[in-house]
């Protein structure tokens, strides 16, 4: 405590915002100028058919070479960034064409830096190729480019995987769509009484009535005991008309159907053999707080997910990353590989939770002009980990737990959109604590929140009574 006072009083003071603004506006104007920060540097136009190179005047007599795209290109380019004396070199992410050249620079070497295109679009002048590449080499060589992040080699091929699982499942999911459509202009309205046409009950049906069945009495038999819906119903809701086209279509798209299922085997069969080779997360005794069992969480409608992998994903996720995120209400297992395939094991690229948020893209970006805020709305991001967080938010309406609470509390205030927004992104700094500092996740239900609310509220009540010169007293129990 002794050396906190003495730096208060002391010429290391805080400096307040106004004085931050003051002192940074006074450096600038001392020093306007620009420092090297990557000497040693290069900067590629990535194109379709051929690259754009770009080294300093100094280097080569030819400083701007085009090189195609073919692996030998490639080579040849690195060996000529070799004999410039080239260390880093910058690009951009344009769509999947920058893949090839950074893999082949990276097993060469070289720092490889992969920008965001929105920090290089303001060229000065008229754009072309040539232009391009050295305005890349001028802002790389000053440090004004941030470097994208990437993860490890196998991470991205675990990625690859499960990024294609994910195209396997909607694709599956249009086709179920296809076949209620089907169903319905012929007036077979089953899937008003069985919701879900990809379960047992209707893809039994649907496979009867492919094969021949015309018979709505016969067809209700495949009823499922868990249906709610009794056996006269889903035969009345299977009156109508058989439309030999409707029918055409119904057993194209259950051909599909099984295609896409095959597939979906196929990616589970892979991603469980990636998940084997990773390496068992090294935890040393003591270090982990054991699991405590929380409060009761809510009940789980139905069973597994059928869209869930069928081998012990969870077991191999916890074997891999030394804790288990599904603890945290929300987040199920698709959601954890999701953040496992994109953003990967080691949350030190980031420095804060907060870093980790602003890098999804769930916290604000204030737009500040006149020192007064104009926007404060999250960045537009294409990300697939914010939009699992997203999903895993909107399912905390119900839930009975500890973030159940906060988020019926945003929601009445604030609406669904922030609000599912606000909780993904307290879900997002969960993960990151866990995965960072392997710390277990103990929900400590919602009493709890509500007694945390109920005291800050009386906090405030007690600031505001005392600013006006008031006391409060809390009323006695007889009355």
């Amino acid at each position: 405590m002794a050396g906190k006072t003495k730096a208060k009083s002391g010429s290391a003071q805080r400096l307040t915002r106004k004085q931050s603004r003051d002192l940074g506006r006074r450096i600038w104007s001392e020093h306007p100028g620009l420092d090297v920060v990557h000497r040693d540097a290069a900067g590629i136009d990535i194109g379709s058919r051929e690259h754009y190179v770009a080294v300093g005047p100094d280097r080569d007599k030819e400083p701007v070479r085009v090189f195609g795209c073919f692996t030998t290109e490639l080579r040849r380019l690195a060996a000529w960034l070799k004999q410039c004396g080239i260390r880093t070199v910058v690009m951009q992410s344009t769509g999947v064409y920058w893949i090839p050249p950074y893999d082949v620079l990276e097993e060469a070497g070289f720092d490889v830096w992969l920008v965001n295109a929105q920090q290089t679009r303001n060229l000065p002048g008229r754009k072309s190729d040539v232009q391009e590449s050295q305005w890349l080499l001028k802002l790389h060589t000053y440090g004004l480019l941030g470097k994208s992040f990437r993860p490890a080699p196998e991470i991205r091929a675990l990625r690859s995987c499960w990024r294609e699982r994910n195209e396997y499942v909607q694709l599956a999911g249009a086709c179920i769509q296809r076949m209620q459509k089907a169903l319905t202009e012929m007036n077979r309205q089953l899937s008003t009484v069985v919701k879900d046409l990809g379960g047992v009950t209707g893809m039994k049906i649907l496979r009867s009535i492919v094969a021949g069945e015309r018979d709505g009495a016969r067809l209700a038999e495949f009823r499922d005991p868990r249906i709610k819906a009794s056996q006269q119903d889903i035969a009345k809701s299977l009156e109508g008309t058989w439309r030999p086209e409707q029918l055409a279509i119904l057993k194209r798209q259950l051909e599909d159907w099984d295609h896409l299922q095959k597939q979906m085997d196929a990616c589970d069969r892979d991603l469980q053999a990636m998940m084997k080779r990773l390496p068992t997360a090294e935890v040393k005794a003591g270090e982990l707080p054991a699991a405590q069992e929380g409060p009761k969480r809510r009940k789980r409608r139905g069973g597994k997910p059928r869209n869930e992998p069928k081998f012990d994903l969870a077991g191999e996720w916890k074997r891999v990353a030394g804790v288990d995120l599904t603890r945290i209400d929300g987040i199920k297992v698709c959601t954890a590989q999701t953040v496992f395939s994109e953003a990967g094991l080691d949350m030190s690229k980031w420095p804060t939770e907060h870093h980790f948020a602003s890098w999804i893209g769930l916290c604000p970006a204030h737009e500040i002009s006149g020192g007064k805020v104009l926007k404060r709305k999250s960045r537009k991001v294409i990300s697939r980990l914010a939009t699992a967080f997203r999903l895993a938010a909107g399912t905390l309406r119900e839930s009975d737990s500890y973030l159940g609470a906060p988020f019926r509390r945003l929601r009445t205030r604030l609406g669904s959109p922030k609000a599912i927004t606000a909780m993904a992104s307290k879900l997002a700094r969960l993960v990151y604590r866990m995965l960072r500092y392997g710390q277990e996740y103990v929900d400590q239900g919602e009493a709890h929140y509500e007694e945390k609310s109920r005291e800050q509220q009386l906090r405030l009540l007690k600031k505001k009574a005392r600013q006006h010169g008031f006391q409060l007293i809390p009323a006695s129990t007889s009355t």
